[in-house]
């Protein structure tokens, strides 16, 4: 009998592979591209409370709720870092 995984298709990751969970650091840095994105493509950073951003990330989509980011960044202003901050050079409305 083959293993499980071969009948169903799938393969062992290889080498360096990721297991899908991002840090708070790389959800952080998503959601700033996705801000960037945003911003270079309506030239402002005040998205609807339920927009939704599409990214590109390594040849895959991934949706990213911007405004719920946005506003809860916002909410939460006087606990950033100095480098988290990096919203201000794209206009944020704190």
């Amino acid at each position: 009998m083959a293993p499980l995984g071969s009948t169903l298709g799938l393969e062992p990751a290889g080498p360096g592979a990721q297991s899908g969970k991002l840090t708070a650091d790389g959800k952080w840095a998503l959601n700033l591209r996705a801000a960037r994105q945003y911003h270079a493509r309506e030239r402002h950073l005040r998205p609807g409370r339920k927009h939704v951003e599409r990214l590109d990330v390594d040849g895959q989509p991934v949706d990213i709720k911007l405004g719920t980011f946005l506003d809860n960044t916002r909410r939460r202003a006087d606990k950033l870092t100095p480098n988290r901050r990096a919203l201000d050079q794209l206009g944020m409305r704190w």
